[in-house]
This record gives structure tokens, sequence and C-alpha cells, in this order.
């Protein structure tokens, strides 16, 4: 069976419910329609694979001039979108005549939507008629393939807007359909663009499905494991899933790697759960390779976090160090001025002793044998803290401010000027 087209996509009834009126692109409409995304303007554009048919309410071509949009249309037809539908009336009163002029010029199908229709019903319809197609004949699957993959996974980490049905239905696609009471985990790797180490852990810590894909800067996916009771392999059961995953990747993949594990959600969920997985293990990512660690990590083997061990660290970083650097740098120096001040004055190594024995418990044990010191020098140590401080650093009262602001002092101190840049969008 032939794709959709966009000629299909215009008798919907829902898209003849819109008032559609053609300004551009009357050749071009016989070419197949991928997908239907709704976007503001100036989102989303980078992630288009072309084929898509975008819907815009018009509010980004608002306030802004001639150029700029002449600009959005030129990118939108070298990313080989399928056409640009705008509702005009409301946000934007008529189609201005520079985006129709570019679209022209460019060959781009262009439509003015003149009555309002929400366009989750247009986009509903349309895709499940994209699905319908595709799962009726197979040479119309397999142009998606792995491209299908990346675009469903970049939608999701850049919580682009999505609904229920369409997830699904691409992630069908895809081959990704996690089972009832399924336990979904987002996993970013840096160091490789191969997606046979995501293959080996999932394999490892008995998953029942995945998707991903090699991005420019990671490897995304979002793994799928069987909840207790609903085929549990090895490795899941009553195991935290979390760690299974952290676990399983400790062990397949190589030195070098950095692996980033984000929260547990379930599968039935919605849609927005499984883009927060994965916006957290990029999130994870981008801190894990641009903060110090916050205790020394082993010279062989792969760097495995998640976004809990980094949860303190995210929340300090929302929106980005620079931001945050002056309030950061005034929490260091009230709860810490003294030991700053003493370790600018003598070689020692305080503030982590400090961070390191309070996320571990104040377990003298476990931070002396990450530390790689004696249990004598340990106790030296923090001797000398709680004289600096004047307090008693194992306060129940004092545990949270101490930590946030041991953290806080290694995010500005450690990130330099790189930090300045960092994003966070968790």
């Amino acid at each position: 069976m032939p794709a959709l087209t966009l000629r299909d996509v215009l008798a919907l009834d829902q898209v003849r419910a819109a008032g559609p009126e053609l300004l551009a692109g009357a050749d071009a409409l016989d070419l197949p329609v991928r997908w239907v995304h709704t976007s503001e303007v100036y989102e989303g554009v980078n992630f288009l694979d072309g084929g898509e048919l975008l819907l815009t309410n018009g509010f980004g071509l608002t306030g802004v001039g001639e150029e700029v949009r002449r600009r959005y249309v030129r990118e939108l037809a070298a990313r080989g979108a399928a056409g640009l539908a705008v509702e005009v009336g409301r946000s934007l009163p008529s189609m201005p005549p520079e985006v129709t002029d570019e679209a022209r010029t460019r060959g781009l199908p262009l439509l003015a939507l003149h009555r309002v229709v929400p366009f989750v019903r247009i986009a509903e319809a349309a895709n499940r008629a994209i699905v319908a197609r595709g799962l009726s004949g197979r040479a119309a699957v397999r142009p998606w393939g792995d491209d299908h993959t990346v675009a469903l996974l970049a939608d999701l980490a850049d919580r682009a807007a999505l609904n229920q049905p369409e997830v699904e239905a691409r992630s069908a696609l895809a081959g990704f359909r996690p089972g009832p009471g399924a336990r979904l985990i987002g996993v970013s790797v840096h160091g490789t663009r191969e997606t046979g180490v995501v293959d080996r852990a999932v394999r490892l810590s008995g998953g029942a499905g995945v998707m991903r894909a090699a991005f420019p800067g990671d490897v995304l996916a979002l793994i799928a494991l069987a909840g207790a009771g609903a085929g549990a392999g090895a490795g899941q059961g009553s195991r935290d899933p979390v760690r299974a995953v952290q676990e399983a990747f400790r062990t397949v993949a190589g030195s070098g790697l950095t692996v980033a594990v984000g929260h547990a959600v379930e599968a039935g969920g919605g849609w927005l759960h499984w883009s927060e997985t994965l916006r957290a293990a990029r999130t994870t990512l981008e801190l894990a390779l641009t903060v110090p660690p916050a205790e020394p990590t082993a010279p062989e083997g792969p760097l495995v976090t998640s976004a809990r061990a980094l949860a303190l660290e995210r929340e300090l970083t929302r929106g980005g160090v620079a931001a945050n650097r002056e309030r950061l740098t005034a929490l260091v120096r009230h709860t810490l001025g003294p030991l700053l001040a003493w370790e600018a004055a003598h070689a020692s190594d305080l503030v982590r002793t400090l961070e390191t024995h309070l996320r571990h418990g104040c377990s003298p044990t476990r931070t002396a044998a990450l530390l790689h010191i004696g249990r004598q020098s340990l106790y030296q140590r923090l001797e000398r803290i709680e004289t600096l401080l004047g307090l008693e650093i194992d306060d129940p009262d004092l545990l949270g401010e101490l930590l946030t602001a041991a953290c806080a002092h290694r995010l500005v101190r450690g990130a330099g000027a790189a930090l300045g840049g960092l994003r966070t969008v968790a």
C-alpha cells in the first residue's frame, strides 16, 4: 500500500474542518508524509528527519522580522519537511507575504488553516492513518527503520509536543512494545556510537525490550524491564531496576565509556514519564562529563552513574551553573568559609573529605577506604574540620546544609569556565 501523501492528509475530515488553503507547493502534494508534528515555530526543526508535516499556531511568526521568517521557511525546506500548516486568525491575523514567497521559492507546501481545530485531533487522525498504511505493507514500514527510532527518541528527550497515541504508534513501528507493568529506564552513553553495548546490557539485566539509537554526542536508549510477576527475567523480580541496569553496564561497557542511567518509571504512566527518564539520563551524562566526581573513581572500567546519584548536582545546576554561580558561591562561603581559608594556606583536602564522609553515612571505614587513607588520618581530618567550623559534622540538623555546600564547592571550583556553558534540561 502506498504511503500517505499530503494530498491524503488534506482529505481527512479533521483537516478539512480547519479550512485549509494551499498557498504554496502544489507540485509536492503527492510526496509522502512520514509524520505530523505540532510545534511552535523554531521548536523541533533540528530534529526533523524529512517528510514531516509541521502544525503551528503562528505565534512564533509574530514580533519577528522578515528575514527571520524567511530563514525559518528555508530551514524547514532544507530539512525536507513535507509541509507547514499555520493557523491564521488568532495569534497571526494573516499569513505574512514573505512566508508565502519563501515557501513558493523553496517549493515547500504551505497551508493556511482558517478555522480553529485542536491540533491534537489533526495529528492523531493523520498519524493513525500513517501507521495504518505502514502496518498494512512492509514496503511502507521499511523506510522508517532506525531513522524513526532516532526521531522518536529525540522528540522524547527534547519533550516535543507529543500525545500518547502518537508515542505508542511510533514506538510500535520501532518495535518497542513494553508490556503491562514494565519499568522504563532512560540511558545515555558517551564514548561510542555503537549501540551494541546497550544490547548487551539489556540481555544481562533481563530486559524485556529496548529502543536505542546513536546521536552526535551519545547513544540514547529507553530500556524496558519486566515488572515482578510479569515474566521478569534474571536480574529483575524485586531487584532495584536502576541498580540492575547500572550493574549490567559496569559488566559489559569498556574502559573510557561514561554511562548515565535515568529514573525508573512505569511504562503505563504516559509519554511524559518516558520523556522524564530520557531527559534525566542526558542531564546526568552532561554533569558526569563536566563536573569532577564526588569521590575517587576506579582507573579501569567505565564510569557508570545515575540520576539519583547526581540528584543534588542536578538540583543545584537547574538553568546552568552560570545562572546560579553567585548563589552557589555565597552558600559555599557562608557554610565552609573557615575550611576554604585553611585550604588556601595549607596543603589539605578537607572539603572533599567532608563531602565523601557525608555521602556515605558518616562511616569512617567507608570514607577512609574511598579516600585511600588510614582511619587514624581520617579521624585527624574530621577533627580539624569540626574545629575549624565549630560544630559536629554528624549533627542531623547540619547534614543537609554541609553536604549541599560541599557539593556546590565542587561544582563551582571544578567545572571552571566549562560550567559557564553547562545547560541542564531536566
